[in-house]
């Protein structure tokens, strides 16, 4: 459905698109691009999926031994570093544009997007992890590509 939905939009803005000058196209495609990775940084803060469910929720440690003076939190919260700026990176040209992992940290996230299985340390145990969808396309998120494409469009 979502794919649907995004191939409808494509085809849509395609034309309109296609009239703006190259550097129309590439900033107006860095906007929605910036919008896009605020967007989807917030969502994972809230630990929420695109379709408004919430993240399976982390499994809890065994504390065997307890380490003395240690301070302990109640729960920390997932991806933290992940979904800041300097990991969470835009791609933008005057006909594409992507947000997106890159490098190192991109396998990290694609386990965690696809609930692949992978070691927990270099030389620990395998672990499955469940599906936690970082990136995807709300509903909300299509509206934001319309309207900011409306409105640079409209004088």
């Amino acid at each position: 459905m979502i794919t649907e939905d995004l191939t409808a939009l494509e085809t849509w803005a395609g034309a309109l698109l296609m009239k703006m000058a190259p550097t129309q196209r590439r900033a107006l495609n860095r906007q929605i691009a910036l919008e896009l990775r605020r967007r989807q940084s917030q969502r994972i803060t809230s630990q929420r999926q695109p379709d408004g469910t919430g993240f399976i929720p982390r499994k809890p440690k065994k504390d065997l031994r307890g380490k003395a003076g240690r301070i302990k939190r109640k729960s920390q919260k997932m991806f933290t570093k992940l979904r800041t700026a300097q990991y969470m990176r835009i791609a933008t040209t005057e006909s594409q544009l992507a947000v997106g992992f890159f490098g190192r940290i991109a396998r990290i996230a694609r386990v965690h997007q696809e609930g692949l299985t992978d070691r927990v340390d270099k030389h620990g145990p395998d672990y499955k992890y469940p599906a936690r969808v970082l990136l995807g396309f709300s509903a909300g998120e299509r509206d934001m590509i319309r309207d900011s494409l409306l409105r640079h469009l409209t004088p």
